[in-house]
């Protein structure tokens, strides 16, 4: 039983499945429940601290459980408002998991897997949910589950879903690993044709996806069915044992990776003269770097950002250009103006400043991902904060970049945003539900450390884009 005093009396939150509470529990309850978390003891046996861990990854997972039903039954009231506003079935439900994300304080992306996943559990999955409100298992451990029987009709993942974890203490047992075998297992058991089908559409998903990664480093992964992967990890080893055997100091993990840069990027005729000092190829393919002017030709040590990864030291972006210009590259130069005592990006050389495809690129440029809160994904609209059919011109004061999920969820009934003013381009947007969130454009590369969101105000000079 966890126990928090209030100012009128004591809430009590039953840990045990099933079990009532005495009273509805608000946003403010929980709220003090956080503060009073503060208030942990230091001083303690290593007991009593194995004991509140237990009990703190407990709390943790029951507050998850409690979210997938929240978040479920906001869906569903969403849903019933959106229907008497007269949208159209395949439309309803357009924007609330973008809201159940800024709640949470996540990308679009993520809160809309922890509304799916709130869907299955409290739709489809009883067992498996009241587990988790009991705190018997992680959020995690919920969702696979709900992945490894999504191929399953409905009434086959109710019984799975009954043999799995309609025994509490056996399913608490079980590790990552252990589920993910006796799900699958289950599931082919019920329906091995539906098990076929899921991996003829996951072969059919195969993709190719980067990720910024620690250390200024990034992540390419490929998704592939798993004969085509073997051989593209196979054809990438033999080629650094030869090479290895014939004397390459490399590393075989380096000259996998550089091999790989190679082949991909049809540059394996010209890596002998276009490489770097270690052996590394030149790839002339077209990247968008941004780095103050200082940066670029006085030495200076501003971070630069590039586009696709986010920011990178000057003592990385520096040597991009050059190695480019050295390796004979064609290298391109377009300058980026700021407001004086802002850093706010407002103009860039292009033949004309009219053309729609000139401020889609400044766009992109100056907001660099996506301007809705904690969504870092890349932006595929650019979208009119005031919308065109409502006045609101086509320009870069009234257009925000944004991912395709955001944009799609801000076109649904109930959403608005419009221009702020802000030491750089400011968009507030206010959600169905009355709550507002602002987004302030990232300061363009010339302060001495890229500051986290929210950014501050910081002043730069003139910027050169190097691409």
């Amino acid at each position: 039983m966890f126990e928090v005093s209030g100012g009128v009396g004591t809430q009590q939150v039953a840990a045990g499945p099933g079990a009532p509470v005495s009273a509805p529990v608000s946003a403010a309850e929980v709220s003090g429940w956080t503060a009073a978390l503060m208030g942990v003891a230091r001083e303690a046996t290593d007991g009593q601290r194995v004991d509140l861990l237990r009990a703190l990854e407990e709390l943790g997972c029951a507050a998850a459980g409690a979210q997938a039903v929240v978040a479920a039954d906001f869906d569903a009231s969403q849903r019933a408002v959106q229907a008497a506003a007269g949208v159209r079935t395949e439309r309803l439900g357009r924007g609330v998991a973008a809201q159940v994300a800024l709640a949470r304080k996540e990308s679009p992306h993520k809160g809309g897997q922890h509304l799916g996943l709130a869907k299955v559990l409290t739709a489809e999955m009883p067992h498996t949910l009241a587990a988790l409100r009991a705190g018997r298992i992680t959020e995690w451990r919920a969702t696979i589950l709900a992945r490894e029987t999504a191929c399953l009709s409905v009434e086959d993942r109710v019984t799975a879903d009954r043999a799995l974890a309609g025994d509490p203490e056996a399913l608490e047992g079980y590790g990552e690993g252990e589920l993910i075998a006796a799900a699958r297992r289950l599931a082919y058991q019920l329906d091995p044709e539906s098990v076929v089908e899921r991996r003829r559409r996951a072969e059919a998903d195969r993709r190719v996806t980067l990720r910024p990664a620690p250390d200024v480093m990034s992540q390419l992964s490929a998704l592939l069915p798993v004969a085509a992967g073997v051989a593209v990890y196979a054809a990438l080893k033999k080629e650094a044992d030869r090479l290895r055997a014939s004397g390459d100091p490399r590393s075989r993990g380096q000259i996998m990776a550089d091999t790989l840069v190679a082949r991909v990027t049809s540059a394996t005729q010209s890596a002998a003269t276009h490489t770097t000092a270690t052996g590394r190829p030149v790839v002339p393919v077209a990247v968008n770097l941004v780095m103050s002017q200082a940066s670029l030709l006085a030495g200076a040590d501003d971070p630069a950002w590039l586009e696709g990864h986010g920011w990178i030291p000057a003592d990385l972006a520096q040597p991009l250009v050059v190695a480019s210009l050295q390796a004979g590259v064609k290298t391109w130069l377009r300058r980026l103006f700021t407001r004086p005592g802002t850093g706010d990006l407002i103009a860039m050389d292009a033949r004309s400043r009219l053309v729609p495809a000139a401020i889609a690129r400044f766009i992109g440029l100056r907001d660099q991902t996506c301007r809705t809160p904690w969504c870092d994904a890349p932006i595929r609209h650019r979208d009119h904060v005031i919308p065109a059919q409502d006045g609101g011109p086509t320009s870069a004061a009234n257009t925000q970049g944004l991912c395709e999920a955001c944009n799609h969820a801000k076109q649904a009934p109930g959403w608005q945003a419009r221009p702020r003013p802000g030491p750089r381009h400011t968009v507030e947007t206010t959600t169905p539900t009355g709550h507002r969130y602002t987004s302030t454009a990232p300061p363009p590369p010339g302060a001495t450390q890229p500051p986290p969101r929210p950014r501050l105000d910081i002043a730069h000079d003139d910027l050169v884009l190097a691409c």
